[in-house]
């Protein structure tokens, strides 16, 4: 076992979901609840069903006030430190059947600012760049853009910044301290930071001058923001934001989460080939499976820890009866490693196929949805 860090900044280690729900003080994703946002939905998830969103905050009350009629927008994010993986996009996924269930406006921030700030190899510039790089990646999933509104944070910095001193003046450092675990080595801008971060919680509001409360979906490392959102809101006079949290996707290494920092061969970028894809899984892909194919047809693979297993049933089999199948012959030993690789080798090719054609339509989409002073 590795030692488990999970901030808005790190996640790596092997990750306790309970232990992270005692620590942020979140709510775990009742099968109840599930239920209701089914109901109001009108459809179900895979990824619901399967908890890869286990957690939330008041999403209940969202929930109550969508049923009785009241606005809700959602909001979610990206922060561009480089190419899009498949990783970043887990949440872009449930996203979209949230806004196509719910009739949602939907506004996405892309920190370009804030990896300014946090990441000293990092130029303004090339921020600026990967920003409109990772939006073509959002848009290709198939996004209302009549709904859909894009923040690049120093392109609607006018905006977002004045709504950001009005945050920043009811957060104290030691509370963003606490929160965030700043020191005296963290640079000024990144203690402000968060308050711009939070700005989009309260947006729909300003935009549409009446109370719309948010609800955000995103990976739990990124809680801490909206605990200093919800703190300020009542203080504000708007409504406290919501969320509903994803579990990662792993690197293929293991633990942990994809992240270009745990290298290159471990992630899968939207840009990939086929040939990389192919090579990336079927060379560092963590295997449940034994150490020969007797042992293995003998005492069967373990899909738990398998990633290629874990990958399908996270994000890239949507088919309950079909993953269920793979579980089973794995487990069993009838399925060998190779072959549960390249079920996802194929489905992953498949996906990024599309995906492309869809990215470089957005190119000549971009403008519908991006948002500017």
């Amino acid at each position: 076992m590795t030692k488990m860090v999970v901030t808005p900044w790190e996640v790596s280690g092997d990750i306790d979901y309970e232990k992270l729900i005692k620590e942020f003080g979140t709510q775990h994703l009742t099968d109840e609840l599930i239920k209701k946002l089914e109901k109001e939905a009108g459809s179900s998830h895979f990824m619901l069903r399967r908890k890869v969103f286990f957690s939330h905050r008041d999403l209940d009350v969202a929930l109550k006030e969508y049923d009785e009629g009241k606005p809700i927008a959602l909001y979610t994010g990206r922060g561009p430190s480089g190419k899009t993986h498949l990783g970043h996009m887990l949440p872009w996924v449930f996203t979209k059947y949230l806004q196509d269930a719910l009739g949602a406006n939907l506004y996405f921030q892309i920190t370009d600012d804030e990896k300014f700030l946090c990441k000293p190899e990092l130029s303004k510039e090339k921020t600026k760049t990967w920003a409109y790089d990772n939006a073509l990646d959002f848009i290709a999933l198939g996004f209302n853009p009549k709904k859909t509104f894009i923040i690049v944070d120093t392109d609607y910095a006018k905006t977002l910044y004045n709504m950001a001193i009005q945050i920043a003046k009811k957060v104290t450092a030691s509370s963003a301290k606490a929160v965030f675990g700043f020191t005296n080595e963290t640079n000024i801008g990144m203690m402000f930071w968060p308050a711009m971060q939070a700005a989009p919680c309260f947006l729909p509001s300003v935009l549409e001058k009446r109370n719309v409360r948010t609800l955000i979906p995103a990976a739990i490392d990124q809680d801490p923001y909206w605990r200093i959102a919800r703190d300020v809101a009542p203080k504000l006079g708007y409504p406290k934001t919501t969320a509903i949290h994803s579990i990662f996707l792993p690197s293929l290494a293991g633990p942990g989460k994809m992240s270009t920092s745990v290298g290159q061969n471990t992630t899968i970028f939207t840009t990939d080939t086929p040939e990389q894809v192919e090579e990336k899984i079927m060379k560092y892909a963590f295997s449940g499976g034994r150490g020969s194919i007797k042992e293995h047809r003998e005492k069967g693979g373990v899909p738990e820890v398998d990633v290629s297993y874990q990958w399908l049933r996270i994000m890239f089999e949507p088919d309950d009866k079909k993953l269920k199948e793979i579980y089973e012959d794995y487990k069993s030993g009838k399925m060998l490693t190779g072959e549960l690789k390249a079920i996802l080798i194929e489905k992953i090719q498949k996906f990024l196929e599309n995906h492309k054609k869809e990215r470089e339509r957005a190119r000549k989409n971009l403008d519908k949805f991006i948002l500017k002073d």
